[in-house]
């Protein structure tokens, strides 16, 4: 029997769509207005390979850099399985970075560490060429070794010397002027089979490190602290999107990659595309952000 029903039904159902039609894309375009892939944290530029979060940069840098906005104007960290260092300076030309650990003794504060540095080795970052102190040893520092290699590099015993005429020694608990040979300047350094610098097996209280002596090598004051390292972008996933990024990046866009498939994307003001901005196409854009792991998805 042929069923009829009000009119009313229709009535009711097309305002519904109507709505959904009109509303479903006014929100995604929304959403793409509010991109977590940012061009600068803190004062630094940021560049791919590098990125500010989840999406942005190469997939290869994440979780590795976050950009932390919980701090004033935002801060980039460096993050690995033995803490998260701020990093104070990139270099694009050299691929290089300069991170500044929490644990780190510098002239006007030198504090036992608690925690090693540490590296990931599945990770895009190896160790620059650092140098470090290391501090408060057991004498004499001639007999540290690792592996049954001597470490302690004695052409450059000045640089403890140096070092040890800063009246922050007293923080590590060693009296003013204290005798050099519990200073060790590891140099080249490196890591263990962990990749972490064991301070705690070399049972040394504290460490410095160094990547700039300045014009005067003996003042100590003048040194730049911090552990350089360098990066890579190719890895075994072989994700190097460097010459569609050069396009992006051209056009005031960030590069950034679309989860799962990792497929580039070109994140631009309110959309995003998998060439450039000046490819200004509203219907791609929207397409693109209704990916169900966006890159503006929150973690």
């Amino acid at each position: 029997m042929k069923r009829h029903y009000p009119s009313s039904v229709t009535i009711v159902v097309f305002p519904i769509l109507l709505h959904l039609i009109f509303t479903l894309p006014a929100a995604q375009r929304t959403l793409a207005q509010e991109p977590l892939c940012l061009t600068k944290c803190g004062p630094l530029d940021i560049k791919y390979p590098l990125g500010t979060g989840h999406g942005c940069g190469s997939p290869r840098f994440h979780p590795y850099i976050t950009c932390a906005s919980s701090y004033d104007g935002g801060r980039l960290l460096l993050t690995t399985h033995t803490g998260s260092y701020p990093i104070t300076s990139i270099s694009y030309a050299t691929s290089t970075l300069i991170i500044t650990p929490p644990s780190m003794s510098n002239c006007t504060a030198m504090l036992p560490s608690t925690s090693n540095l540490g590296l990931d080795w599945a990770g895009p970052f190896q160790l620059g060429p650092s140098t470090f102190i290391l501090l408060s040893c057991p004498p004499p520092t001639s007999a540290l070794a690792v592996k049954g290699a001597a470490i302690c590099d004695p052409s450059t015993l000045y640089l403890c010397a140096s070092i040890y005429t800063c009246p922050a020694v007293v923080g590590l608990g060693l009296p003013l002027f204290p005798p050099t040979n519990t200073c060790c300047v590891y140099a080249p350094a490196n890591l263990n089979p962990k990749g972490e610098l064991d301070l705690a097996g070399l049972k040394c209280a504290g460490y410095a490190s160094v990547v700039d002596l300045g014009d005067v090598p003996t003042d100590p004051e003048r040194w730049k602290y911090g552990v350089e390292l360098k990066y890579t972008e190719g890895g075994k996933d072989g994700y190097n999107i460097s010459p569609n990024c050069l396009g992006c990046e051209m056009s005031n866009g960030v590069c950034g990659y679309a989860p799962p498939s990792n497929s580039f994307l070109c994140v631009c003001r309110g959309y995003n595309t998998s060439t450039d901005c000046y490819n200004n196409n509203p219907d791609e854009g929207m397409f693109l952000s209704f990916s169900p792991r966006s890159i503006y998805e929150e973690k």
